[in-house]
């Protein structure tokens, strides 16, 4: 039950039309704080996803730790 329950959430998830979904660990920039965001499912704006894979990235995951 619980794997059609999350097959069922990512077929919706995939199936926006004014958003994409990219799945892996990527992370953002750290403030100047130090704080930054993690997460392995992004839902991206289709208009801004040219300029996500830049702000947002794996090689910024590799910096905060």
């Amino acid at each position: 039950m619980k794997a059609l329950s999350l097959i069922s959430l990512f077929l919706i998830l995939v199936n926006c039309s004014a958003h994409s979904v990219k799945v892996g660990k990527r992370c953002t920039s750290p403030m100047a704080d130090g704080s930054f965001e993690k997460s392995f499912v992004w839902v991206v704006d289709k208009i801004t996803i040219e300029t996500f894979d830049k702000k947002i990235n794996k090689k910024n995951c590799l910096k905060n730790t």
